[in-house]
């Protein structure tokens, strides 16, 4: 199977912009810098840097400070990549602009835009929900905004749910992790999935061909053999517990060895218990414990990488990396990405990504 982690030999490095929907070739052309940076948490960002003097009519001068073409609130899209590699890596609004003068070149503009998810950072709240479950609360919250939703969580129905003092990210990130799911914004959709239903897609890339650098650490310093919640059902009048241990895993693993199976042999069997949280009934002690063995079990195996540009590799890509050897080939989830772009290095993506195991094989 060819590598399909690799660049055309030869393309257009330079990443296309467009504002409020139009293409805008002054800022490709002007580009000095690019980031753009998404993570598991949700809420991308994107820095771009471009040159801000030249021909501006008829003078010289500066070149974007009248607002007409850049202007807080439009939308910014970011396009870059070549062949299959190739790909839309942003789409946000303008929320900041900073004016840089230099000595050693001319004056910079840097622009600075996020996805919709800000809209949700801007407001703090302190309120309850009651009788609700997580799906529902993800969609009246996102209803809030005029958003779109796409919601594909599973998990109890909550007698109350507290927002104490939290903006409604954090909220709705705090919630998204108790049930083993991850948020994010595409265009006005938000977006609240598990992992393991969430589908960005599949790229391999090999070390040497696509990817230049990766360094990986497999770590059972805070690996646990399970996870247990306990708490009260005051309706039953009874206690409520719940152990998770590496059958939440399923198919996740695929063949590789988990990091609660080696703690066992290497050094014994330990159990970690939540005791920040208080379930009051079965099924949300499930819940929380599966989520608990399911996060920190993913943690076993970290790592971080330099590759060549390639707008595929967002957070939720299932990354397939290879020649690393029997322990560390196979498949990754990528948790952080980070493309870039410079005159001297021209596009490359950064990732961090994890995995639950480590390969059995010789």
């Amino acid at each position: 199977m060819p590598d399909v982690g690799v660049a055309p030999g030869s393309y257009v490095a330079r990443p296309s912009f467009q504002l409020d929907g139009n293409t805008v070739s002054a800022l490709s052309d002007g580009l000095q810098e690019m980031v753009v940076e998404e993570t598991s948490a949700g809420l991308s960002r994107c820095e771009t840097t471009v040159a801000n003097w030249g021909p501006n009519g008829p003078a010289v001068g500066f070149l974007y400070f009248d607002r007409q073409l850049i202007d807080f609130g439009k939308t910014l899209t970011v396009t870059v990549g070549g062949g299959d590699a190739s790909g839309q890596i942003f789409e946000g609004r303008v929320m900041g602009m900073e004016g840089r003068y230099l000595r050693s070149r001319p004056p910079e503009l840097l622009i600075l835009a996020e996805d919709r998810l800000q809209d949700l950072r801007l407001t703090r709240r302190t309120r309850n929900f009651e009788n609700i479950s997580d799906s529902d609360l993800f969609q009246q919250v996102g209803s809030q905004y005029g958003l779109q939703c796409n919601i594909d969580v599973t998990g109890p129905t909550y007698k109350v749910l507290a927002q104490v003092n939290q903006s409604d990210l954090a909220f709705l990130r705090d919630r998204a992790r108790a049930i083993d799911a991850e948020l994010w914004i595409s265009g006005k959709t938000l977006n609240a999935q598990s992992r393991n239903r969430r589908k960005t897609g599949d790229v391999t890339i090999t070390f040497g061909q696509g990817l230049l650098e990766f360094s990986v650490l497999a770590d059972l310093a805070c690996q646990a053999s399970g996870w247990v919640v306990s708490g009260w059902d005051s309706s039953g009048k009874q206690a409520v517990s719940h152990r998770s241990t590496e059958t939440v895993l399923g198919s996740e693993l695929n063949g590789d060895l988990p990091g609660g199976k080696l703690l066992a042999t290497a050094i014994g069997t330990h159990d970690q218990q939540v005791v920040h949280e208080l379930p009051v009934t079965a099924q949300e002690a499930q819940v929380l414990a599966d989520g608990e063995y399911r996060h920190n079990a993913r943690r076993f195996v970290t790592g971080t990488g330099v590759a060549e540009g390639d707008a595929r590799l967002r957070v939720g890509t299932k990354l397939q990396l290879r020649a690393l050897g029997a322990m560390f080939d196979g498949a990754y989830y990528i948790t952080r990405a980070r493309h870039l772009f410079d005159g001297v290095n021209g596009y490359r993506t950064q990732f961090a990504v994890e995995r639950a195991g480590i390969g059995t094989g010789s």
